[in-house]
C-alpha cells in the first residue's frame, strides 16, 4: 500500500490558528495534569542542567498524584531484565500479559522510551509499554540506552539496534514470536525505532512487521510551523528540544546527519507500514507530519491522526487523558492487524 491517512482529532472539529495561545487549545484533562506537575515544582527544563532536569517531576508522576498512587497493572506482569548492548548491559523492562490464554507464541514489542536523548528511562515511561501488552497480548520489551551528554549521538542509536537484535535472538524464550515483531518509540524513541528499521534493512535482518512512531522526533530544525506555535508549550517547549541538541551532538554537523533528520531522506521504502500518532500542541508535531510525508513518497503505508488539545508526553495519561485513550486505541489496532490477530 503506498497511501497515507491523515487524520486531526479534535472534539468539535476546528483547527486551530497559528496565533492562539497553547494553553488555550488545551483539553481541560490535558490542563489538569499539567497544573499539577507545575505545583509539584515543574519547571522549564531548558533553564536545568542535565541532572537537575532528571531529577524534575514528570508528567507519569503528576497522573499518579492525581490518582492518589492507585495501580492499575493492567493485568499485566513485569520483570526487571539486563540485556547485551554494544559496550555494556541496558536496563530493560519485560511485560507480558497474565489474565488471557495464549495457545502458542505472543507477538512481540520493542519499546523506546522517549526524553530528547537526554532524560526518561524505564522506569517513567512504564505506562505505554504496559498499555501495549495489555491491548495487543505482546510481550513488550522496554528497553532504555545510553543518553547525553555523558554519551553523545550515536550512542543511543547503537543500543536501540541492539536491543532489536537481542529481542529477536531471545524471542522464543521470552514465549514471543521473532516474525511477528513490531518497534513502538515516543519523542526520541520514535527517531531510534525508525532507525533501527532502517539498519535491519541494510543489514538485511529481519525488519519490524510494524513501527508505532509516537509524537516522534523527525529532523534538528527549529524553525518549522510547530515549533513557532510551540515555542513556550509546558513541559516540552521548542526551546527544550534546542537545549537536548546541545547536549546530544559533539559537532554542530551531527545536527544534519542522516539519522537525525529522517523526514529529510529519500531512502524510506521498503519499511514496515506505520502509525504516526501526533499532538497538536507540541513542537515536534510539524516533524511527524514530514515524516508521514517522507514515508509515503517512498511507498510505505502510513496512519497518521493529530490529536488536538494536547501536548507531547499525552499518550501514557490514558487514566486521565481522554485522547490518550483514543489513541492507544489506534496503535493497538493498527499492531493486531499488523501480528495477524
Amino acid at each position: 500500500m503506498s497511501s497515507v491517512e491523515v487524520r486531526r482529532f479534535a472534539e468539535n472539529g476546528d483547527l486551530h490558528t497559528a496565533d492562539s495561545a497553547p494553553v488555550e487549545r488545551l483539553d481541560a484533562d490535558m490542563r489538569h495534569v499539567l497544573n499539577v506537575l507545575q505545583s509539584m515544582g515543574g519547571k522549564r527544563i531548558d533553564e536545568c542542567r542535565s541532572p537537575e532536569a532528571r531529577a524534575l517531576p514528570t508528567l507519569d508522576m503528576a497522573l499518579r498524584r492525581i490518582l492518589r498512587d492507585q495501580v492499575d497493572d493492567m493485568g499485566v506482569g513485569m520483570e526487571m531484565r539486563l540485556i547485551q548492548g554494544p559496550t555494556d548491559e541496558i536496563r530493560a523492562r519485560i511485560y507480558v500479559p497474565q489474565n488471557d490464554i495464549v495457545m502458542g507464541l505472543r507477538p512481540m514489542v520493542l519499546f523506546l522510551h522517549g526524553g530528547g536523548f537526554v532524560l526518561g528511562d524505564v522506569d517513567n515511561y512504564d505506562a505505554t509499554p504496559r498499555a501495549l501488552a495489555a491491548r495487543t497480548g505482546a510481550v513488550v520489551v522496554s528497553a532504555h540506552y545510553r543518553q547525553a551528554p555523558e554519551h553523545r549521538f550515536p550512542a543511543a542509536h547503537e543500543d536501540a539496534y541492539a536491543a532489536w537484535n537481542w529481542l529477536l535472538e531471545h524471542a522464543e524464550s521470552l514465549g514471543g514470536d521473532a516474525k511477528r515483531a513490531a518497534i513502538v518509540g515516543e519523542g526520541s524513541g520514535g527517531n531510534l525505532a525508525v532507525n533501527v528499521a532502517i539498519r535491519a534493512r541494510a543489514d538485511d535482518k529481519p525488519l519490524p512487521v510494524h513501527l508505532g512512531l509516537v509524537t516522534p522526533m523527525a529532523a534538528m530544525l527549529f524553525d518549522l510551523p510547530s515549533h513557532l506555535q510551540n515555542a513556550e508549550t509546558f513541559p516540552y517547549s521548542t526551546a527544550t528540544l534546542e537545549w537536548a541538541a546541545r547536549k546530544l551532538f559533539r559537532k554542530k554537523d551531527d545536527a544534519h546527519d542522516a539519522r537525525m533528520n529522517i523526514a529529510g531522506r529519500v531512502d524510506l521504502a521498503g519499511l514496515p507500514p506505520a502509525t504516526i500518532i501526533l499532538a497538536d500542541a507540541d513542537p515536534l508535531r510539524s516533524e511527524g507530519e514530514a515524516l508521514a510525508d517522507a514515508m509515503r513518497r517512498s511507498g510505505v503505508w502510513v496512519d497518521m491522526t493529530t490529536y488536538e488539545g494536547v501536548t507531547h508526553g499525552f499518550f501514557g495519561l490514558y487514566r486521565i487523558v481522554n485522547k490518550a485513550m483514543f489513541a492507544q486505541g489506534q496503535l493497538g489496532r493498527n499492531l493486531a492487524a499488523a501480528f495477524g490477530a
